[in-house]
């Protein structure tokens, strides 16, 4: 045996699986597919939506929700973006669980027709309880630019902690915007107080 094999460092990266398709009480999370571009247009085109999001340009069409389809429709990557559908399929949203710089991600938004009806957090709650289920021991990253208290009050909820500030650039804005980062640590989702 020769001193290479015993130094090989095992490079590769755990990851969640397929994207989930979860059920909830009311809701459905499933793969995008390339048929939500319009709905996903109209959502985004939204700047109420679009300026709580850093990655997301504003104005934003249909050629846009088409580009983002295309490479997260592919099946190559290990990223979960889930599409928030009710029984009827109609797309209201989506949640992200992205692996970025070695650290998973969470983000998420929803459609303005459907907000203060509890519907991100029964979604958010429920990929992140089907991803804790895939990856027990990895912590997943969030946060909130300053200016969304309903975003962190959702993570808080869910057991997220604060870890810090920064600012983020934000596409729909163009300018840098303070955001607050928080953490879900391993074993803290809390599920029983967030329904």
């Amino acid at each position: 045996m020769n001193a290479l094999a015993l130094n090989r460092r095992n490079d590769r990266m755990l990851t969640p699986g397929p994207t989930a398709v979860i059920q909830t009480g009311r809701l459905t999370l499933r793969p995008h597919r390339l048929s939500d571009a319009d709905a996903i247009a109209e959502s985004l085109s939204d700047f109420a939506i679009t300026r709580m999001l850093a990655r997301v340009p504003a104005p934003y069409d249909r050629q846009d929700a088409l580009d983002w389809l295309v490479q997260h429709t592919s099946g190559l990557g290990i990223d979960w973006e889930l599409a928030i559908t009710e029984r009827d399929d109609v797309h209201m949203g989506c949640i992200g669980l992205e692996l970025r710089h070695g650290r998973w991600h969470l983000g998420y938004w929803l459609n303005r027709y459907y907000w203060r009806q509890g519907i991100m957090t029964e979604a958010v709650k429920a990929a992140l309880e089907r991803f804790a289920r895939r990856m027990p021991d990895v912590a997943v990253h969030s946060g909130a630019f300053a200016d969304n208290p309903a975003s962190l009050k959702l993570q808080q909820k869910l057991g997220f902690e604060i870890t810090g500030c920064s600012e983020l650039y934000s596409f729909a804005r163009n300018t840098m915007v303070p955001h607050i980062e928080t953490v879900l640590r391993p074993g803290a989702l809390r599920l029983s107080q967030a329904g």
